[in-house]
C-alpha cells in the first residue's frame, strides 16, 4: 500500500483551535486539521508553514511538535506529523477548504476526516496532562 506523509496544524487561540472543512475528494464535507503533503527534503515545520501560507495566505508559528499518527485509508497509508501553531496575523483567506471554524477542542459534535480522530484525542490527553500540573 503506498504512504502519503503530510504535516498538519492544530493550530491555537485563545483556548480554541482551527479546524477547516473539506471542499473535494471522499472527505468532502469534513473538518480537518490543515496542512498537507511534504515536499522533497522539507522538515515537518517547513512543511507545515508553508501549507498554511499556500491554504490560508497567512503565516503561523509552530510552537512544537505534537504527535506522529498512522492511518489506514482504502488506497493509502497515512503518516501524519502534526504540530502545535499559532497565527501570526489575524487574516485568513481559504484556498482549499469550504469553510473554516475556532472550536473548543473538547467540542464531541465533529465530523471528523478519520485520521483527525486521532488527533483531536491525542491533542485533548496532552490538554488534560497540562491541565493537572
Amino acid at each position: 500500500m503506498k504512504t502519503i506523509r503530510v504535516a498538519a496544524a492544530v493550530i491555537e487561540k485563545d483556548g480554541r483551535i482551527m479546524i477547516a472543512k473539506r471542499s473535494y475528494g471522499e472527505q468532502a464535507g469534513l473538518w480537518e486539521f490543515p496542512g498537507g503533503k511534504y515536499e522533497k527534503d522539507e522538515k515537518g515545520e517547513e512543511t507545515i508553514v508553508r501549507e498554511i501560507r499556500e491554504e490560508f495566505d497567512a503565516d503561523i508559528a509552530v510552537d512544537g511538535f505534537l504527535c506522529r499518527i498512522e492511518h489506514d485509508y482504502d488506497s493509502f497509508h497515512l503518516l501524519m506529523d502534526c504540530y502545535i501553531c499559532h497565527f501570526l496575523s489575524d487574516e485568513v483567506i481559504l484556498h482549499d477548504h469550504s469553510d473554516l471554524k475556532w472550536i473548543d477542542p473538547f467540542d464531541e459534535d465533529v465530523e471528523w476526516v478519520p485520521a483527525d480522530r486521532k488527533v483531536i484525542a491525542e491533542y485533548r490527553k496532552r490538554r488534560c496532562s497540562y491541565e493537572q500540573i
